[in-house]
């Protein structure tokens, strides 16, 4: 009697598991995906592998690094044949450590990539045209964000050229006003704007330069950016104490109304904006960056944080059916319900654009460019060239100075992380 029972559990737990897998199709499979701690937190993260766990029944190992330690950690795990099947990447110049031909599925021929937005698709492809990534990510608009109450009381306009906005910061300077808020006690960011016209609107430049044919030196438009920046200082368009402002003292900064611009990008207004100040996200408008490389101003569209699948993987077939779910129209559409970002995708419609962005939308459109210089030129590293800008500022090198030593660290850098 007890075998018999035996017996007929063991067939109906035959029978359960061959169901099963003609529903599924195949065995249920833990997919691991690598990335920064505060990236994989964020609720679109946690809810998109939330929908692939119940919907799939598959399971997701998050393997997250501290941001400090993530690219090292990372790349030493790809050393020691560790690597994840999805890997979470900004594309910047950090990704030459990661051996990107030998280690990562070029995405070219995905059933989904018709759906990215072209900015979006731009940002994830590469020098010769792959697609490395799935940008599952905040898209934002980075440009020049202004206080249009303060503007308008004091009787003065947004800029459209160059010569426009140097008016505009000696005007706001004249009358007491720190016309940009610049913070550079560690923020890093704002440089790369202004170089992103001179790269991306000439590839044949951008190529010489990551082959060594030249050197900024040898780009005037490098040098008159630095000098624009270095007399913006020297005028009192960046305040006294800028050298002092980092990333906590920008909200104070422009919400007090002490500071009228910054440079930065709109989601910055939903996630870091204090409210309390005298002026609210409400009373800032948008208009180009201008820093002398390019006389109609530029934008810069998002970095976007791209989802990389590991050929290598012995999972590979299970990593890219994870991306298929992800850029689904009803699963990332379900992710990102009241996030307030640019689309990457086409069919994105519950997401929350701002209204900064839609105000200036003919302008961005006529004048945005897509990420350059922190993603294209070798030994690119933002921290680097402020740390530059820094000296300068201090006096301990000048304008010739700076661009030298931005070429000096670049190549270094360059070499550092083995990029052809």
């Amino acid at each position: 009697m007890g075998k018999k029972i035996i017996s007929l559990i063991s067939v109906i737990a035959l029978a359960l598991t061959l169901g099963s897998c003609a529903r599924g199709g195949s065995e249920k499979v833990t997919l691991s995906i690598m990335g920064k701690q505060s990236d994989l937190n964020k609720n679109y993260m946690t809810s998109i592998f939330r929908q692939y766990e119940e919907e799939t029944g598959n399971k997701i190992e998050v393997i997250a690094y501290e941001d400090e330690e993530y690219e090292t950690s990372a790349a030493e795990d790809f050393k020691s044949g560790k690597a994840p099947d999805i890997f979470m990447h900004f594309h910047n110049a950090d990704l030459n450590r990661f051996d990107v031909k030998d280690n990562f599925y070029y995405l070219n021929n995905e059933k989904w990539v018709s759906d990215l937005t072209d900015g979006a698709r731009a940002y994830c492809t590469d020098a010769d045209g792959n697609l490395l990534g799935l940008p599952f990510w905040e898209n934002s608009v980075s440009g020049c964000y202004y206080n249009k109450t303060l503007l308008d009381s004091l009787g003065l306009k947004p800029a459209s050229t160059q010569a426009e906005f140097d008016v505009l910061c000696q005007a706001l300077a004249d009358i007491g006003y720190t016309p940009i808020c610049w913070p550079a006690n560690g923020c890093s960011w704002m440089p790369q704007f202004g170089l992103d016209p001179i790269f991306a609107d000439n590839p044949e430049l951008l190529e010489k330069l990551n082959n060594n044919e030249i050197s900024y030196s040898d780009i005037p438009e490098v040098r008159d950016m630095v000098k624009w920046i270095s007399d913006a200082a020297d005028k009192g368009w960046f305040g006294n104490d800028f050298t002092k402002i980092g990333w906590d003292g920008i909200s104070p900064s422009i919400g007090s109304g002490d500071a009228v611009m910054t440079f930065i990008w709109d989601t910055w207004f939903d996630t870091d904006f204090e409210p309390g100040n005298k002026y609210s996200a409400d009373d800032f408008a948008l208009m180009p960056v201008f820093m002398n490389t390019t006389d109609g101003g530029t934008y810069e569209g998002g970095n976007l944080n791209m989802m990389m699948v590991n050929k290598n993987s012995e999972n590979l077939k299970s990593a890219l059916e994870f991306l298929e779910f992800c850029a689904a129209p009803e699963n990332y559409n379900k992710a990102f319900d009241g996030i307030s970002t640019v689309n990457c995708f086409k069919g994105q419609t519950t997401n929350i654009q701002s209204k900064t962005v839609t105000d200036a939308a003919a302008s961005i459109a006529e004048k945005e460019r897509v990420s350059t210089a922190a993603t294209r030129i070798n030994g690119y590293s933002a921290d680097d060239v402020t740390n530059l800008f820094n000296m300068m500022f201090d006096k301990k090198t000048d304008v010739d100075g700076c661009v030298r030593l931005m070429d000096e660290y670049r190549v270094k850098e360059a070499e550092a992380q083995a990029a052809e």
